[in-house]
């Protein structure tokens, strides 16, 4: 008749136990917060009495893990980057005319001299002496072509090589473009997202939008200033030959040529070859460190095909000054005394420990590959988050009271295990969405407030059955088991349709539409578990306490 085994009702409230218990430290978000960032501080060398105190104000037994405040709760910084696509191809070309200078130098007996022309930014052009030879000479620039590394591009090349009387012009193909284009968005969205990282915040959002846009959106950092600060700043790393010395900023540079200023010595203007010998998308490392004289400094290590440039350019030039590039200014320039090995070196300069450390990440996370544009940026302070959880908050108990009230009203006793399990209900969202580490948007508390409303559906659907049941004549007993089963396929139908719809929009949506999809897929399968296990296993231990006759529902 109207039993459960005993080992069911453990299962079932150990169940609503430890989900009661994952909810439990967003009661106390502040103390548990403050806990959370002194651990992280901690790993990470800090140590001092206020972080000690942090740390002990909850205990290490409890779960610390939150449900993540979304930006339009806690107040962040919204971007919107266009990723400068196009700078890619002039760093192709620039990075080719070593290659092409070392191969047309060999056939310099057939072809003449060679010359690096003033060309557009996304072509190279060279001119050699013996226009007589220009098809052989376009002809072994060709042979520097490779496949495009790419589905759609299959089988095409990455250069075009035409001549234009004396002069070989060097171009990429479309179908590089394509693939480059691709490689360079997804490139700057991984390397924004390691930066963002790097910096700890909680929760951000970086996706891809269109072609060649990026959204960010970073909860609880100050400003979008300070977002772009952090993501904004390249970071790109070279080692150039130095060609010369110079006090004016425009002085003549000649042509592979380009005028830096020095990042120490005020007034000072160094000449280096446009095409390193090593770039930062070379290095494996780079971290925090002091020099010989105890002065903060970065040291690097190169992957083998950076260190076996680096090793051989410093091998051939000894005696010869090199510049450390980082963001178009000169670090230092010191002079090649011994062939470097190894692949490892050590940036000096007037560093603070902060800006060393800085320097580091932003070496490690790797250089972007193109200059972002920042089309849309926004700052959504924390008090607009605050008045949006006031409200959601509202909300939240006003549907609440409302939906209580109501079964109270409508059901009597078995409204008030509806309640109960309505309760706990909310509870298990909240300790499901803490253990997935969930993001709560203003529209995932619509699916919260949704969920309040649509969970007592299926108490409703069993308490009706029962009532029908009880009009036929009936034991109390035998009212209840048939109310539970023959409601059950309507829930599961009712619920299953719900959830389906939850999947897609979690599928096909992006960002909010995402949150929503997420807590109401979470509140559909805690309503059905409460409504069928949890209500059931009340309404049976109150009915084996006190065995009425007859029952009202």
């Amino acid at each position: 008749m109207l039993q459960i085994d005993l080992w069911k009702r453990v299962l079932i409230w150990l169940t609503c136990a430890v989900g009661l218990l994952l909810a439990t430290p967003n009661a106390f978000y502040p103390k548990v917060e403050a806990h959370n960032d002194a651990l992280a501080a901690m790993e990470f060398g800090e140590l001092n009495d206020e972080l000690e105190e942090a740390v002990a104000a909850w205990p290490s037994f409890m779960p610390s893990r939150l449900v993540n405040l979304g930006l339009d709760l806690r107040g962040g910084a919204h971007l919107l980057a266009e990723v400068k696509v196009a700078d890619v191809y002039e760093s192709r070309m620039k990075a080719m005319w070593p290659e092409v200078r070392d191969l047309l130098r060999g056939e310099r007996a057939t072809i003449g001299t060679i010359r690096l022309q003033p060309s557009p930014a996304d072509e190279l052009r060279v001119k050699i002496s013996k226009p007589e030879a220009i098809q052989e000479a376009a002809s072994l620039v060709r042979g520097l072509s490779r496949p495009v590394t790419s589905i759609t591009g299959a089988g095409a090349s990455d250069i075009v090589v035409r001549t234009d009387g004396d002069v070989i012009i060097v171009t990429l193909s479309d179908a590089e473009k394509l693939a480059t284009d691709e490689r360079t968005v997804q490139q700057a969205l991984e390397i924004i997202r390691r930066r963002i990282d790097e910096v700890g915040t909680r929760e951000p959002t970086i996706q891809r939008q269109g072609a060649d846009r990026i959204l960010i959106q970073v909860p609880g950092i100050g400003s979008a200033s300070e977002l772009k600060d952090i993501i904004g700043t390249t970071a790109q790393l070279t080692f150039n030959p130095v060609v010369g010395r110079v006090s004016d900023p425009d002085a003549p540079a000649g042509v592979g040529n380009e005028v830096l200023p020095s990042l120490d010595e005020e007034g000072v203007y160094y000449i280096v070859e446009s095409a390193p010998v090593v770039t930062g998308e070379e290095l494996v490392d780079a971290q925090p460190s002091f020099d010989q004289n105890n002065r903060p400094a970065v040291s690097f290590r190169f992957n083998p095909t950076g260190a076996r440039k680096f090793g051989n350019y410093t091998a051939d030039n000894i005696g010869s000054p090199f510049a450390i590039v980082l963001d178009k200014e000169v670090i230092s320039a010191p002079v090649i005394q011994a062939h470097i090995a190894g692949g490892s070196g050590i940036i000096t300069g007037r560093f603070t420990v902060e800006e060393s450390t800085n320097l580091a990440v932003l070496l490690r996370a790797g250089a972007l590959p193109a200059g972002l544009e920042f089309l849309e940026e926004r700052t959504i302070g924390p008090e607009l988050g605050q008045d949006s959880i006031e409200a959601g908050r509202i909300a939240c108990i006003v549907a609440f009271v409302a939906v209580l009230v109501f079964m109270f009203l409508s059901y009597g006793t078995f409204g008030l295990f509806a309640n109960i399990a309505l309760i706990i209900n909310v509870g298990l969202i909240f300790g499901l969405l803490s253990l997935i580490g969930a993001t709560l948007t203003l529209p995932g508390i619509a699916g919260i407030v949704l969920t309040i409303g649509m969970a007592v559906d299926a108490n409703v659907l069993v308490f009706e059955r029962i009532r029908e049941e009880l009009k036929s004549a009936k034991g109390p007993a035998r009212a209840i088991e048939l109310g539970y089963e023959k409601a059950l396929s309507a829930i599961l139908d009712a619920n299953i349709t719900t959830f389906i719809t939850a999947v897609i929009l979690f599928a096909v949506g992006s960002g909010p539409v995402r949150g929503f999809a997420i807590t109401l897929g979470l509140g559909i399968l805690t309503s059905v578990f409460t409504a069928i296990f949890v209500t059931r296993v009340m309404i049976v231990m109150w009915f084996e306490r006190r065995r009425p006759k007859t029952i009202e529902v």
